[in-house]
């Protein structure tokens, strides 16, 4: 139970610091994904797909 905790946990962070990463890459273009709790947990459960997402979702807005 204890090692599915960290497991989490550890996506948790992964994923935040994968989409604070990608905004750091895009700041000068302006298509900033918000680090939020909704981005955050989709991108923990869904993986990288879930942030390819993201981006095309702020291409086809702007």
């Amino acid at each position: 139970m204890l090692k599915k905790c960290f497991k989490i946990i550890r996506r948790i962070i992964v994923s935040s610091f994968l989409l604070y990463g990608y905004n750091l890459l895009v700041q000068p273009v302006g298509l900033i994904i918000p680090i939020n709790i909704f981005t955050i947990l989709a991108i923990s459960i869904l993986g990288v797909p879930a942030l390819l997402c993201f981006i095309f979702i702020m291409v086809a807005i702007y």
